[in-house]
């Protein structure tokens, strides 16, 4: 066999190697199991499908599911999660139910949730009742903390 070809096969093997065992990370949304699924930070059954949050690890689509915001946050603060700021949060839209980003949501702080942190998630402002107080992720993070039960 003449080293040209010899040489093109070996990179051709090596190419075709490498690729496949490239990992596929899962970067959307989940399904949740209803009813069975449970929250990873109180370990209460996922129910109301207008509070739940799913994150994901985006290195390694290691994913978790809570019933509560507040859970979620707390979570990453308890098991001291260093890729915190790099997870994918997905919320559920408290009129909707369709899951929205958490970091870019709207929340209110007057509902009756889970574990009684209190804020729904809107995918729009439009949809909080006039006269309620708006608050954006950062700030529903630092009212959590401050509670920190």
């Amino acid at each position: 066999m003449n080293k040209k070809l010899l040489k093109a096969l070996f990179i051709f093997t090596l190419l075709l190697s490498l690729t496949s065992c490239e990992k596929k990370v899962h970067t959307g949304v989940h399904e949740i199991h209803w009813d069975r699924d449970m929250c990873a930070r109180c370990i209460m059954v996922v129910s109301d499908r207008n509070q739940t949050v799913q994150i994901e690890n985006p290195n390694t689509s290691e994913h978790h599911v809570f019933d509560d915001i507040g859970c979620t946050i707390l979570w990453f603060k308890d098991q001291d999660i260093k890729w915190k700021d790099q997870a994918i949060i997905w919320i559920n839209d408290i009129k909707t139910s369709k899951w929205i980003n958490a970091r870019t949501a709207f929340y209110d702080t007057m509902n009756v949730t889970p574990m009684a942190y209190g804020f729904g998630a809107h995918e729009s402002k439009d949809t909080i009742q006039e006269g309620l107080e708006i608050i954006d992720f950062e700030e529903v993070e630092k009212r959590v903390l401050k509670i920190g039960r």
